[in-house]
């Protein structure tokens, strides 16, 4: 982040798990307050349908936003919600969680969801709810550009996930594959800590020592030979084929190596 000299991984792994716990308390209480709201309506105005299905579509997308937050599902949200996922940060977390405030807090201009509907006290939880949520999801846009590493390619979640180390747990994107070495190239912005500077390939299969393939060039392998005699051989035909010195064997120089 240029707005910092020293890598805020560290602290960010306690920051951001912090936040983690706000998120959740400001998602479950606006879950109760829509829920309330939800009573409230029904009560007072003899339930009108669409508000109803309002405060229903806020919990359930509520509860959907908490369970991004908790280590369940990961697989399913990497596959369908990519930008909820570890591979993204906290943008579109806090731009929802602000839409959520700012509609929890609209609905206490209405006749059946004002303070002499609700009462004091439903209609703390449901002014609260909408204030809190929409201070944390501020709070999770800044935090997602703040400990984000993007010469790493590190994302927030993945700060929060493993703190410090962060670059070390990511997968070294493919972004090509020689197709004379057999080996893929590595994407130069994903090399953590300086791994793989002198070459950025990495075996296929087999490799070198190690298990390392630093480089393959292109061999130049030279044409066939158009200018062989056909009797320049001729004077080895006939000969016999003697058994070779076993003295010249490597096995009987071993000493000399």
């Amino acid at each position: 982040m240029p707005f910092f000299k020293k890598p805020l991984a560290g602290p960010g792994y306690v920051i951001l798990n912090i936040i983690r716990i706000m998120n959740i308390i400001a998602f479950i209480a606006v879950i109760i307050a829509s829920f309330s709201m939800l009573v409230k309506t029904f009560i007072v105005s003899k339930f009108f349908f669409f508000d109803a299905v309002s405060h229903v579509v806020t919990a359930f997308l509520s509860m959907f936003l908490l369970l991004t937050e908790t280590p369940l599902f990961r697989s399913y949200f990497a596959r369908n919600w990519p930008l909820l996922s570890p591979t993204h940060g906290f943008l579109t977390l806090g731009i929802l969680m602000t839409i959520l405030g700012v509609s929890v807090l609209g609905n206490l201009n209405k006749e059946a969801t004002s303070q002499a509907s609700l009462g004091a006290s439903y209609w703390r939880i449901v002014i609260a709810s909408g204030i809190i949520i929409i201070i944390m999801g501020t709070a999770n846009i800044f935090a997602s550009y703040i400990f984000r590493q993007k010469k790493l390619g590190v994302t927030a979640r993945q700060v929060r996930a493993y703190g410090a180390v962060a670059a070390q747990k990511l997968p070294l994107p493919v972004t090509a594959m020689s197709p004379t070495s057999g080996s893929v190239r590595l994407d130069s912005k994903h090399r953590p800590f300086g791994l793989l500077a002198r070459s950025d390939t990495v075996p296929a299969s087999g490799g070198g020592a190690g298990g390392m393939r630093t480089s393959d060039p292109r061999r130049n392998i030279s044409a066939p030979m158009n200018n062989v005699q056909p009797d320049q051989f001729v004077r080895f035909e006939g000969e016999p084929i003697g058994k070779p010195d076993l003295a010249h064997h490597p096995a009987m120089m071993g000493e000399r190596f």
